[in-house]
């Protein structure tokens, strides 16, 4: 298994909490989520070759867990570099490998305490997981809210056209042109009119 020089690996204990309200404190929760998946990959793959003679059933099935984990890291590392960051800018804990190594000895051992107890430790905690990325989705929603009331309130201030002033401003100062796809509800609960949505695909 390749085990990159990055994340340095830590306690879990000694991994420092990061606050949701900051794009370091995401980035450092998608990190914790790559790295799980990454050494998922590690995992699926050592289940392959480091134990033989069992039915191709389980080689079929360990290399398609590889093959989604590897497509999990991949999303979530681009998600990661759209935030700033990569893969290995964090710390990362090893207790996961450390007892895919324990169990090396043993096929029993390893599907008993690695997927079935390990790994399973994930499924309880996605409610908990999923709850944070939604307080972090409404928190991004009031600050874009905050900055479409400012936005128009200045537009009718000035006498201004919403959207062409956005389109004139965004011209002027070379913005990036927003790219599909959109979270539409999202955008709706932030502010953005129906036409400004409706122009997000023209």
């Amino acid at each position: 298994p390749g085990r990159p020089l990055k994340p340095t690996l830590v306690s879990p204990l000694k991994l420092p909490k990061r606050s949701m309200r900051t794009v370091e404190g995401r980035a450092a929760l998608i990190h914790a989520l790559a790295h799980i998946e990454f050494n998922a990959i590690n995992l699926a793959l050592d289940a392959i070759w480091r134990f033989d003679g069992l039915p191709e059933k389980y080689y079929i099935d360990w290399l398609k867990v590889a093959s989604e984990e590897a497509k999990h890291f991949s999303l979530l590392n681009a998600h990661l570099n759209t935030l700033g960051f990569a893969y290995g800018d964090f710390a990362g804990h090893d207790s996961l490998w450390e007892m895919v190594d324990r169990t090396k000895g043993c096929v029993l051992a390893r599907m008993a305490l690695v997927p079935r107890t390990m790994e399973a430790r994930g499924l309880d905690a996605l409610p908990a997981l999923r709850a944070k990325l939604a307080q972090a989705l409404q928190d991004e929603i009031g600050h874009v809210l905050v900055g479409n009331n400012w936005f128009n309130w200045l537009c009718i201030q000035r006498s201004l056209v919403p959207i062409e002033t956005y389109d004139a401003l965004a011209l002027q100062y070379a913005a990036p042109k927003p790219r599909a796809p959109f979270n539409l509800d999202a955008r709706r609960e932030a502010g953005f009119s129906e036409a400004e949505l409706v122009l997000l695909n023209a």
